[in-house]
């Protein structure tokens, strides 16, 4: 029993090993993307009985707020999930539109 117990934290632990390279640029690419500019939606409509309706979606990130350099904080992610640099620069992606 005491050594099904001394298990659980080690597999915990794998659990929280590090991001593949891919992953890791995906979702260090988003955050980059975030720091450029924010993102949102709008969304208009008429409901039955000629009622409008509306909904607005905005997402702003501090990075974008603060200013910083949306290269800057791919390359910063991608390192700290990853120990490594990212496989290709921000700006040298085929999928960046900056």
């Amino acid at each position: 029993m005491k050594m099904r117990l001394a298990l659980i934290p080690c597999l915990l632990l794998l659990a929280c090993g590090p991001m593949t390279m891919a992953e890791a640029e995906r979702q260090c690419f988003e955050r980059a993307r975030l720091a450029q500019q924010p993102r949102g939606t709008l969304g208009v409509g008429v409901g039955s009985g000629g009622h409008a309706a509306g909904a607005v979606e905005l997402e702003v990130s501090s990075d974008f707020l603060l200013g910083r350099d949306p290269s800057a904080i791919y390359e910063t992610c991608v390192m700290a999930r990853t120990g490594e640099p990212p496989s290709r620069p921000l700006y040298a992606r085929p999928d960046w539109k900056g």
